[in-house]
């Protein structure tokens, strides 16, 4: 099989989708550009076996970091936070307490675990729910792509 990239992605986007398939490997499902409330859009989603959340965000360089100021209100919507990022990038600018992925547009690697910090029951199944719903959604727009989603 001859695999090639999308057309015209954006570097970050090349990013999550190779942490989207190294998390399969885990067994975990993946969702991108998940809100999981008002002013916040994380980069991966993650909902693992038994039912753990992990972020990612993906980041394609040192001005992207520098231009997130929003990281650490992802950090009440999940078990586990990571950063995504590619071998060139100078990882000494990331957080200590972060977890850390190394990725291209085809795999990564998970260099450093975030710690876990376990979300609250009632959070948890917003979030379960947001996570089915933005899946389904994708997936329905995909299959049906002239239908219209206002109201939803």
């Amino acid at each position: 099989m001859n695999e090639t990239m999308p057309p015209l992605q954006k570097p970050g986007q090349i990013l999550a989708r190779g942490v989207c398939r190294h998390m399969l490997g885990h067994g975990f499902v993946t969702v991108e550009e998940l809100v999981p409330t008002s002013g916040l859009r994380v980069d991966v989603m993650a909902l693992g076996p038994k039912g753990e959340i992990w972020i990612v965000e993906c980041k394609s360089g040192r001005a992207d970091f520098m231009a997130d100021h929003k990281w650490q209100n992802y950090l009440e919507w999940c078990d586990r936070f990571f950063w995504a990022v590619d071998q060139d990038f100078p990882t000494d600018l990331l957080p200590e307490g972060t977890g850390l992925m190394i990725a291209d547009g085809y795999d990564a690697e998970i260099l450093r675990m975030g710690p876990e910090v376990k979300l609250a029951a009632p959070r948890r199944k917003v979030m379960t729910h947001k996570f089915a719903r933005h899946a389904a959604l994708r997936w329905q727009s995909a299959h049906d792509p002239g239908l219209s989603f206002s109201g939803v």
